[in-house]
């Protein structure tokens, strides 16, 4: 990424893409249904959200669905009975989607979707990272490395997010697209995570590595389990035949990065994810419709350019407070 694209988004960062007049002191409240909160990438989506509802003056509330269906719609359920103003929801799949924003439509409350997308339903706008796009140039930069160490006819393997969610199907394929267009056309392990434990991947990468001597690159799509992922392959003794490249980005991203623990990371931005699905619910509540899609744009990290990226990653991937 070069320096004018990071001015960029430094700017817009700082400035908020709408500006709006602020709702009366009385107003309800602005809800956000996360998928699993106690996950980082949706708590830092939250603070995006939770910075627009109050600076417009809506009173945030979050609630966590847990990644269960069930519990995504008896929290909209809840919204509804506080007669919140708008909810911004983190649907648990694709498919569960469509019933949480049937419920909000009956109770003719608007929802802005922020990620993972749904297969059907109504909804005033979805914010989404480039998922194909980023997924695709961790690959990239994967087999770039194992052509330099000689790894030409090396398999490769992916712990992906549920394909039943539109994000998983669209890293899975920039992935899987990267590698045969590098000349890697061998993917020798696909599972899907159920829980996004590290634990849980542990053991998937554990079995995969028994199972799989040709393994030389290896992508988690997503920040906690690549724990469990490090700790398989170092157990296994396979920290010099193995390359490991994930999606979304732990605070230790920068020292894993440069101590070749990690070759690439796709690091979506949260924050603006947040943000921007808030601000397109404001609009619609303040009577200005807003777009209907939203793409934020994934820096892919590596030990070249982490020190660059880290001033913006900061908030927008990390949600930290600026300086």
């Amino acid at each position: 990424m070069n320096r004018s694209m990071i001015a960029k988004m430094a700017s817009w960062m700082g400035a908020a893409a709408l500006v709006l007049a602020a709702a009366p002191a009385s107003a309800a409240d602005i809800v956000y249904i996360a998928a699993k909160a106690e996950l980082p990438f949706w708590s830092t989506v939250g603070q995006g959200v939770k910075a627009v509802a109050e600076s417009n003056g809506y009173a945030y509330v979050e609630m966590d669905s847990g990644l269960s269906a069930e519990r995504q719609l008896d929290n909209v359920r809840r919204a509804v009975e506080r007669h919140a103003a708008g909810i911004v929801i983190s649907p648990t799949n694709s498919k569960s989607a469509e019933d949480a924003l049937l419920l909000a439509k009956r109770a003719k409350i608007p929802v802005a979707i922020a990620d993972i997308g749904a297969s059907g339903g109504d909804y005033v706008s979805f914010v989404k990272s480039d998922n194909y796009r980023g997924a695709y140039d961790v690959g990239v930069a994967l087999a770039k490395e194992m052509r330099a160490r000689g790894w030409g006819g090396g398999a490769y393997g992916m712990i992906a997010i549920e394909l039943a969610r539109k994000n998983g199907l669209d890293r899975s394929n920039g992935f899987r697209d990267a590698m045969r267009d590098a000349g890697f056309p061998r993917e020798s392990v696909l599972r899907q995570m159920r829980d996004y434990s590290a634990e849980e991947t542990y053991h998937y990468v554990r079995a995969a590595l028994a199972a799989h001597p040709e393994l030389r690159g290896l992508f988690v799509e997503t920040d906690q389990p690549v724990e469990g992922a490090l700790r398989a392959i170092r157990e296994a003794g396979r920290d010099k035949q193995m390359l490991l490249v994930s999606f979304d980005a732990m605070p230790e991203v920068a020292s894993l990065l440069k101590r070749g623990a990690l070759i690439a990371v796709g690091m979506q931005q949260p924050y603006l994810m947040g943000r921007s699905a808030a601000e397109g619910l404001a609009a619609q509540l303040h009577g200005k419709p807003p777009a209907r899609e939203v793409l934020i744009p994934v820096l892919v990290a590596t030990r070249l350019n982490i020190d660059q990226l880290m001033p913006v990653a900061a908030r927008t991937v990390f949600g930290r407070p600026p300086k």
